[in-house]
This record gives structure tokens, sequence and C-alpha cells, in this order.
């Protein structure tokens, strides 16, 4: 810390400038410290220890002071646009197991970092990265219907809600929406603009004008990529995606083309459409059968041995042009389904694919393309890890809804420094 104080001082003071006080911006530059030195439990009485400092100075920077935290994560985001130069952002969401009922949104629901159904809260995140790099640029707490209080009619529990958000100060806006919402929101928030189809359950939401970043491909995992509501938004956005989806999802093939039956002349002449059953992505892969089958290597890893000296990451992929079907997409004016990619992983030795990925990438666009983008969500897991075990993501204690913010702001900005020593290691103190 040492060694690297004057950079973390000059990098601080970039994307803690938005905030108006002086004392702000050095406490803000202390919390950073305070995450990145070495020591487990990145509480707030921990990290006063071992900074030497008073916690009640932190406990009131993190939950009373006046600071906007999302002009921090614009400046991250901004930061990361340059710095970075991501090829995608990867939707993703993590659990925060708890032990009490008292923080905000906490439940018990399902938590993918727990494995099952826990007693945890649950943050949804935006990411910008690359295979060498990337950045958590937003963070959404999801808010269960249980600390919504016009999800319920109960006089009794409609009371019982309104005391809980009373005391961790949520915002009255702030409402239960579903996670994939919540990333459509946030993708709002940093590219700016919104959908332009009205949305009667999307709330007003402040900084709608959003942070000027580029469109970018979308990435996700199948909680968010089998929602056709999340790939619908997506679209309407004019944003391009690859996102996992499962292989029972129903779709034509491209060449599937719907009909209308011989107009008798009575009545309204009848409207095209698909005579058959849709098939599934796993059946379409089955019928397009291993001879279509191409190897691919996405990346290198770390993890070299004496058969893979290089650490390839390869397996063998296809990809065919489909019609993903369900009564909630629009159909073209002529009745057919709009056309898109099916990507699907299918090992040496596997009877069939492993994964399936959907895109609406041009139809052009090579599978060496699709493939690493849709490989590129490992990057995460790496964010994820690095948050959690060395920079403190899920230690904080509070029990306000803006202080987890800021906290997982803060969080996120220690892990861009930490990126931006890792990219510069050797880079001179500033003057």
């Amino acid at each position: 810390m040492e060694q690297v104080r004057p950079r973390l001082e000059t990098f601080a003071a970039e994307m803690l400038g938005g905030l108006a006080r002086a004392d702000q911006r050095a406490t803000g530059e202390v919390y950073l410290r305070g995450l990145m030195l070495d020591g487990k439990r990145k509480s707030m009485q921990p990290m006063a220890a071992r900074l030497d400092v008073d916690h009640q100075r932190l406990q009131q920077f993190v939950t009373s002071s006046t600071w906007d935290h999302v002009e921090v994560r614009k400046r991250v985001a901004r930061w990361a646009d340059t710095f970075i130069d991501p090829d995608a952002y990867v939707i993703d969401d993590t659990g925060f197991p708890k032990d009490g009922s008292d923080s905000p949104g906490v439940a018990r629901m399902y938590s993918g970092t727990l494995g099952k159904v826990g007693n945890c809260q649950i943050g949804v995140s935006v990411h910008a990265v690359t295979d060498a790099a990337s950045a958590a640029i937003n963070w959404a707490l999801f808010l269960p219907k249980s600390w919504d209080d016009t999800t319920v009619t109960e006089t009794e529990a409609i009371a019982a809600i309104q005391r809980r958000r009373a005391r961790c100060r949520i915002p009255d806006h702030v409402r239960h929406r579903e996670k994939w919402r919540q990333a459509l929101d946030m993708l709002d928030q940093i590219i700016g603009g919104r959908d332009t189809r009205p949305d009667p359950e999307k709330p007003e939401v402040p900084e709608a004008q959003g942070w000027g970043l580029l469109r970018r491909p979308v990435v996700a995992d199948a909680g968010y990529g089998d929602i056709t509501g999340f790939r619908l938004g997506l679209e309407q956005r004019d944003m391009q995606y690859v996102v996992a989806v499962k292989g029972t999802t129903s779709a034509y093939p491209a060449d599937a083309v719907p009909t209308a039956p011989t107009y008798s002349g009575r009545g309204r002449p009848p409207k095209p459409r698909y005579r058959d059953d849709p098939s599934n992505l796993t059946a379409l892969a089955l019928a397009a059968g291993p001879d279509t089958l191409q190897h691919l290597t996405w990346r290198h890893g770390s993890r070299m041995t004496t058969d893979n000296p290089t650490a390839a990451m390869h397996s063998e992929f296809l990809a065919l042009r489909v019609r993903p079907a369900n009564h909630e997409i629009p159909r073209n004016a002529d009745g057919s389904l709009p056309e898109c990619w099916l990507i699907a992983e299918w090992p040496t030795g596997a009877s069939e694919p492993t994964d399936y990925w959907l895109s609406n990438l041009p139809p052009d666009t090579p599978l060496t393309e699709l493939v690493r983008l849709a490989k590129i969500r490992w990057r995460i897991a790496h964010d994820y890890r690095e948050l959690k075990d060395g920079l403190g993501l899920d230690h904080f204690e509070g029990r306000s809804y803006i202080g987890w913010h800021r906290h997982v702001t803060l969080a996120a900005l220690a892990q861009a420094f930490c990126t931006l020593l890792r990219r510069d290691p050797k880079a001179p103190a500033p003057a």
C-alpha cells in the first residue's frame, strides 16, 4: 500500500471528484484503502482498526453522508469504457448470505452463490468485460415481494413491510422488480435513452438520461436468457445479445414457412401461420448432426499441462439459424417469427449438445465470434471471486438500503484500481 498509495490517491480523486466536500473525498479514499488492505473481514470495525481511524467516520460516510454513489458509478463506468474498451456487457447476480432478517431485501430465496435456498440478499450487476479485464459498473439490490407492501392486501402485512422499509430507509419508488427488469433498467442507465414502448410496470427511476456509454453485445446466463421478455427488451433497445438458454426452448428451423389456407371468399381472409408445432433447440441441433460441428478454441487459460501446453480452452460447436417460438414473440408482417442464431456446444463423445445460446448478432457473424462472446461470461466468476474474497463485497453489515449501494460501489471502485495496477503495475507515481 505504501508503494501504490500515490496512484490510489490520484485514482480516487478522479473517481470521487463529484463528491461535494473535501472530507467526503478523503474518507472515500480511506475506505478504499481499508477494502484493499490485508485482513479477511472488511466490515467497518475491522477496517477501522487496521486503518487506525474511528469506525464511526466510516459508518457515517457510508450510511448517512450526502454523497451520490450513482455519480461514482458513472465515473467508474466511463473509465472502464476507455481503459478496458469492453467487448460486451455481462449481466449476472450474486447472493449475500445473511443471518438475520433486518438487512434490506433479505429473504429466504434461491442463490446461485449458495447453490440452494437460503437466507440472503441478491445483488444484480452489469460488468464491462473483455477476456483480459473487466469491471463491475452498475448494481441493483433485488427486493423480493416480501419487501414491497404494494404486493399484499392484509393490513397487518402491509404495516409490517412498511416498518421494515422505513428502518432500512428504502425509497418509496423502489419496489419489487424482477431481476431481468432490473438488468434492463441498468442498461438504460449506462447507455441512455429508454425503451420506447410504454411499460406500466416500469417505475420512473433517477438518472434516466443515461451515462453515454456505447451499445455493446449483452451476455447472460439462462436465468436471464430463458426469459423471452428480457430478449425482447434488448431488441427493443437495439442491443445485440448472446444469452444462454435451455435446450427445451421451442423453436422452428429457419426455413419453416407460415402458410394460410385457401381463402373461401367469405369472411376475413385467414392469416398465415405455422401449420406444425415447433420443435426445440436440442432436436434442431441433433437434426443438424455432428457432421456440422467445428472444433474451436475460444481462449487460452493458465492451467497448462503436458497434453495441453498452451492451456487452450476448446470444444466442438455448431451454429444454426432458427426461429424461437412462443406467444410473446411478435410475428413479422408475413406471419413468420424472427430469425436468430442458435449456438450449441457438443463436446466429443457426448450424445447431444451440453450448452445452448441464442443470439441476434448479424447472419454473417463468424462462429468464432459467437462462441467467444458466449464464453466471455467467465469474467463474472473472476469478478465476484475477487470482489468477495479480496475486497469485502459481501461484508457490509449495515441495515440501510443506500449503505448497501454505497458499499458495493466502493468495492467495485477498489476492484477497478486493482485492474489498473494489473494492466500497468510499474507506472511511476504521479508527481
